[in-house]
């Protein structure tokens, strides 16, 4: 999450993923220090949501593409089949856009996990096969 600091238009993160010691991703990363590729630059969809998950099954690369109609704090987190929460691809704060990340579940087994994507007035949740 992002607060803005007055003055100079400067963030400050906390590390909701506790993968960022301590300060967060930087804006365009997600919570593994991997840059969050922004697709169609200058356009700003209409509506929040998860476009397209392929290849789905995957083993073990999936990419996750997804629109943000205005700025928001966003959660884009991975929950295996009994709920656990198994990884966080994205916590913090992301311009109006369309973005692409990628899950690497190398160290994951194989079976049924759920991509949920989050802001404060938004919340989707896709399912994804993962084949070894």
């Amino acid at each position: 999450l992002y607060s803005v600091v007055d003055f100079e238009g400067a963030c400050e993160s906390i590390d909701e993923c506790g993968e960022c010691g301590g300060l967060g991703p930087d804006e365009g990363f997600n919570c593994d220090g991997t840059e969050l590729a922004i697709i169609n630059p200058g356009l700003i969809p209409e509506t929040y949501k998860i476009h397209n998950i392929y290849p789905n099954p995957f083993n073990p690369v999936t990419n996750i593409e997804f629109g943000l109609p205005e700025n928001a704090n966003v959660k884009i987190i991975v929950y295996d089949i009994k709920g656990r929460q198994v990884a966080t691809l994205v916590s913090s704060f992301q311009f109006a856009g369309y973005y692409s990340i990628s899950w690497n579940a190398n160290s994951k087994s194989s079976g049924v996990y759920f991509i949920r994507m989050m802001t404060d007035t938004f919340n989707q949740t896709k399912k994804v096969i993962l084949m070894k």
